[in-house]
């Protein structure tokens, strides 16, 4: 039976056979038995390498270790609001530290950290915390809300999301949009965003 760490642009956690192109975790959010009790344990949400130094664990969820979760790529883990590991995905990290202070004048990854954080999580349910765009403005490799379901944003369409890739293609409509994606993440995309260790895009999207 599947277990349920494979994750969602709007960062729910879901039961399904594939493994995804990106991993990462956010704490330990299973019990002994690992059944999922909590959406997350910790600020630091991050999005790592499948393999590094030849580390494996296995069985996966055990009890007390943090939870391995599983990303279609790298647009997925970071519309859930995870962002490159420091350890496994150095590089990608010092790049992407470097491009946030300069969008937004901070640094550390605790400072990254809690404002992720805020922009993720409502405080007051604990539930997602969404935000509102103008589809025009927004750049390639964010993921919104449109007819109900998340869309990545890719040139000119809109890729509907599934847990296997990226499906159904349309024209990218004008006017509003309800934004999956942090936007300080958004802004980390429209800078440049193209990371060394993983996959940005599922090979889906052609």
């Amino acid at each position: 039976m599947p277990l349920r760490n494979r994750v969602t642009p709007l960062g729910e956690l879901v039961a399904d056979p594939a493994r995804g192109l990106v991993y990462g975790n956010r704490g330990c959010l299973h019990d002994a038995d690992g059944r999922i009790v909590r959406p997350f344990q910790l600020r630091r949400w991050i999005a790592c390498r499948l393999a590094f130094r030849g580390r494996r664990r296995s069985p996966l969820m055990q009890p007390g270790r943090y939870t391995e979760l599983f990303f279609l790529d790298d647009a997925t883990a970071l519309a859930a609001g995870h962002r490159p590991c420091a350890e496994c995905r150095r590089a990608d990290y010092d790049r992407f530290a470097r491009s946030w202070r300069e969008l937004h004048g901070e640094t550390g990854a605790e400072t990254i950290d809690r404002r992720l954080h805020d922009e993720r999580v409502d405080p007051a349910t604990r539930g997602r915390r969404l935000h509102e765009a103008q589809l025009d403005d927004l750049p390639d490799g964010v993921i919104v809300l449109h007819d109900g379901c998340p869309k990545l944003v890719l040139d000119a369409e809109l890729l509907t999301w599934s847990l296997g890739g990226y499906t159904r293609r349309e024209p990218r409509p004008d006017g509003r949009a309800t934004l999956v994606t942090p936007p300080s993440l958004a802004a980390v995309l429209e800078a440049g965003w193209a990371p060394e260790a993983v996959p940005l895009l599922h090979p889906t999207t052609g």
